[in-house]
């Protein structure tokens, strides 16, 4: 018998200062058999730093063909590719000739870095991407996935607060690429 995805609502108020977004969204989170509860929590995380009634979780880690998150306008076509780890380059050519924007979250401090060092040259030629490195305290966001959440998120520059009632973990995302 297959396993199944195991379901959590989460209740995010977000306050953006970066783009002026304040808004109350709730969601819900599949996190697939082979998905960790870390790392469900972090595309938790990069949706937050988008969010938007438009940007929806897709089928993401079972499916080769979609990002973890995305947003596709009126007639269909990807506006926003988001996705967590360290792609191949196969992958980030195919998200860059689909979406208008895209965006990789880098995570695991060491696994990250090493990918880093190898597609660094690579990515240059790819004017609708961006890179950012999450930091390897984000493993901490797993104290707060419970299967109904009510958080909120605070973005401000490159710093991010995000927690509950009980708990609030500050961290920096930082940009890889391009580089300002």
């Amino acid at each position: 018998m297959a396993l199944k995805a195991t379901i959590y609502k989460a209740a995010v108020n977000i306050a953006d200062m970066n783009r002026h977004y304040y808004a109350d969204h709730d969601l819900t989170i599949a996190r697939h058999p082979s998905e960790s509860d870390e790392r469900a929590m972090l595309r938790l995380l990069a949706w937050s730093l988008h969010a938007s009634k438009e940007l929806l979780f897709t089928r993401g880690i079972s499916t080769d063909d979609e990002p973890d998150i995305w947003q596709k306008n009126l007639s269909g076509e990807i506006e926003t590719w988001i996705e967590l780890g360290q792609p191949d380059e196969k992958r980030l050519r195919k998200a860059c000739g689909r979406a208008r924007q895209v965006f990789i979250y880098n995570y695991g401090a060491r696994t990250s870095d090493i990918w880093w060092q190898q597609y660094q040259e690579k990515v240059q030629r790819f004017n609708n991407l961006h890179i950012y490195r999450i930091p390897p305290e984000a493993t901490e966001l797993v104290k707060l996935i419970d299967k109904t959440m009510k958080l909120h998120c605070v973005i401000q520059d490159q710093q991010i607060s995000i927690g509950n009632d009980k708990e609030n973990l500050s961290l920096e995302i930082s940009q890889r690429f391009p580089h300002h």
